[in-house]
C-alpha cells in the first residue's frame, strides 16, 4: 500500500531552489521553482557521474517546461518526469510529491 510521507514544511524550501531528502534509502531532489506551493521530485543522483548533486542544480524553463541543470556538466533533467534532454537513456526517476497542510510529502 502506498502512503504519503512527510518530508518538511514548504517554507523550508526557498523558491527557485531544491533540497535533498531521503525516502527509505533513495535520495530524492525536491524542487520549489516558484513562490507558491508547486513542488517536483526526481532522483538526486546525476546518472552521468553517479554523484548525489541534482538538488543543487539550477532550475530553468525551456519550451514551457521546467528543467534542472546538473551542477557538474549541466545536463538537463525535466522536473515533471526526470527525462534527460541530452540523452534519454540517462533519464532519472520521478517521484510523486505534493504539499498538504503546508507539508511537503512524498509517496512511499
Amino acid at each position: 500500500m502506498n502512503q504519503w510521507v512527510d518530508i518538511c514544511n514548504i517554507d523550508a524550501i526557498l523558491p527557485a531552489t531544491g533540497v535533498c531528502a531521503l525516502l527509505g534509502n533513495k535520495q530524492v531532489a525536491i524542487f520549489r521553482p516558484y513562490h507558491d506551493d508547486r513542488v517536483y521530485a526526481i532522483s538526486n543522483v546525476d546518472p552521468f557521474f553517479e554523484s548525489s548533486v541534482l538538488s543543487r542544480g539550477l532550475i530553468a524553463e525551456h519550451d514551457g517546461e521546467l528543467w534542472v541543470a546538473s551542477p557538474l556538466k549541466k545536463q538537463r533533467f525535466r522536473l515533471s518526469d526526470g527525462l534527460c534532454m541530452e540523452d534519454a537513456s540517462h533519464s532519472v526517476s520521478h517521484f510523486d510529491v505534493r504539499v498538504k497542510d503546508g507539508q511537503v510529502q512524498l509517496k512511499a
